[in-house]
């Protein structure tokens, strides 16, 4: 009767810990030049769903701050920012980086949403896809990439799962 218990026991805890997957993979974190100065530039949305992008950035810039990060700014695109049917404008990327010298800022965060949504079924569970690069403003070079997936359960938020994914993501970066 034990084993029977610690058999289900093991299963129940694997079949939880697969529920809630994340997988990311980054580059390796460059020595940086400290915590202030840093930007959050809109993330591109390639997803059908309106608004990830800004989502997204708005997220990365609410958990850098909470991670220690002093002085971001959020680049905000104004009307000429994302739609559903016009989901990312090639030159946005180039506008942030020229706004982010004009702050005098030291890193931009930028990068893209590949997944922003509920799945379709009985549960509907979250599901999110990230991308982000994190540019030297001076130069434009990205000096760190990271990109990640997370799935939640059918009574987990997509918000839920999007910020345990870019906490995930973002920590190498803020330790």
């Amino acid at each position: 009767m034990r084993h029977i218990f610690l058999k289900t026991l093991t299963i129940g805890g694997l079949a939880l810990m697969l529920g809630a997957c994340a997988s990311v993979d980054s580059s390796p974190v460059p020595p940086l030049a400290g915590h202030t100065g840093w930007v959050v530039l809109p993330l591109e949305n390639l997803t059908d769903t309106p608004m990830a992008g800004q989502r997204a950035a708005a997220l990365a810039a609410s958990l850098l701050t909470a991670r220690g990060v002093t002085d971001v700014e959020r680049y905000a695109a104004g009307s000429d920012g994302e739609t559903v049917f016009d989901p990312a404008q090639t030159d946005l990327r180039a506008k942030g980086l020229e706004w982010a010298r004009g702050e005098h800022a030291r890193y931009a965060l930028t990068g893209s949403v590949i997944e922003w949504r509920y799945k379709v079924g009985v549960d509907g569970e979250p599901v999110v896809g990230l991308t982000l690069q994190l540019l030297d403003v001076d130069s434009g070079k990205v000096v760190w990439s990271a990109s990640g997936t997370r799935s939640g359960w059918g009574r987990d938020s997509l918000a839920e799962v999007a910020s345990g994914l870019e906490q995930h993501m973002l920590a190498p970066l803020v330790r």
